[in-house]
């Protein structure tokens, strides 16, 4: 049987990249066109609360976790603004 803490941190390795397709398709596109902002400042948000959990109960690899997805999260999120800022220069 798989232990408990393997699964953990097997979960925590997949949600960590998660975003990371949309990230490399956002970069060689240089677009983002069908891309909801909203979308993931709302996951922000909900990767800061559940960060403050991870740390109230001293769980590692959901500290780990939220901390490399509020990274990736608020890389993509910058990303974004500057290529909509791109594309509404190239409109002008």
């Amino acid at each position: 049987m798989i232990d408990a803490q393997i699964l953990g941190w097997i979960a925590t390795i997949l949600f960590s990249s998660m975003l990371i397709p949309q990230i490399i398709k956002t970069l060689k596109t240089k677009t983002t066109e069908g891309v909801s902002l909203l979308t993931y400042i709302i996951f922000l948000a909900g990767n800061i609360i559940a960060l403050y959990y991870a740390l109230m109960i001293g769980e590692a690899p959901l500290q780990i976790k939220y901390i490399i997805a509020l990274i990736v999260t608020t890389f993509f999120i910058l990303i974004f603004l500057y290529y909509k800022s791109k594309q509404k220069e190239v409109k002008i």
